[in-house]
């Protein structure tokens, strides 16, 4: 019988973690690497990623990034080739990069059709596509080795109606949709060594949201003291929170687990407000 150290065991996993550079995706790489994996970070801004980078180097020497864009689809391949090249595998894929952003948000004066159709697209296809399309190219390496973990980020956006962020909503929500489809495509097809999962953050302050939930001096926007109040932990969450189930995922403590969006919420899901 495994012990729980075999279970939760991913020294030496090779994991590919698209926005690698950011808070979310950041904190889940210091995780991973901590855990003894090889974190492979991939973003746009090479600024960010050599930041990232030298942040990870304190922990450890296994740590490797590449410049590429989500929606590059030469650039995805090129990334895809040279990680096979490298490490010869990849054994667990980490969709991170994404976000609201301003010009796709609706003002507090605005609304939905005061909302620009090329703003929308800008958040859904970051959202969307910018999961599909390395879903689509890294996870045909991982399918070739009928092994691997694939884990997406869904949002409480998904739960219920959240104001003014329709676009970010619409993709989040189709991000559900993409995993349950992938989670049975790949075990049919691949075999019950494939694994499609995503977890669905609570609410957490990103360089993204910030603007939303506090104002420039630190305190609660209107809406950051809503959410807080229907969020039974009263708090927002801290991303080092996604680790431990992003680490259970990524193992082979959750083998038997696929096409599941699993809530890190505080709580946020389960209450009604009242």
């Amino acid at each position: 019988m495994d012990t729980p150290q075999t279970l939760f065991d991913v020294k030496g996993k090779i994991v590919v973690l698209t926005g690698g550079s950011g808070v979310l995706g950041g904190h889940m790489a210091r995780g991973l690497a901590v855990a003894g994996a090889h974190p492979v970070l991939l973003g746009r801004n090479k600024k960010n990623l050599d930041r990232a980078v030298k942040e990870l180097s304190s922990i450890t020497s296994n740590v490797t990034s590449y410049e590429c864009d989500v929606l590059n689809e030469q650039q995805l391949t090129s990334t895809n080739d040279a990680i096979m090249a490298k490490f010869g595998r990849i054994d667990v894929l980490i969709n991170a990069a994404g976000g609201n952003k301003p010009e796709g948000t609706i003002r507090i004066d605005e609304n939905i059709f005061d909302l620009e159709i090329a703003d929308f697209k800008k958040v859904t296809d970051l959202n969307f596509y910018g999961t599909v399309l390395p879903t689509l190219m890294f996870g045909k390496s991982m399918a070739k080795q009928k092994k691997g973990s694939i884990i997406n980020l869904s949002s409480m956006a998904t739960q219920r109606a959240i104001t003014r962020v329709v676009g970010y909503s619409a993709a989040k929500a189709a991000i559900d949709n993409f995993t349950r489809w992938m989670a049975v495509e790949m075990a049919h097809k691949f075999g019950n060594g494939m694994r499609v999962n995503a977890i669905a953050p609570g609410f957490f302050l990103t360089e993204q949201n910030r603007y939303l939930l506090t104002n420039k001096d630190g305190t609660l926007t209107e809406r950051g003291k809503t959410i807080l109040n229907i969020t039974p932990f009263g708090r927002f969450g801290n991303p080092e929170e996604l680790i431990g189930p992003v680490l259970w995922l990524a193992s082979d403590a959750s083998s038997f687990v696929t096409g599941t969006i699993i809530p890190i919420d505080g709580g946020f899901s389960a209450f009604s407000g009242l």
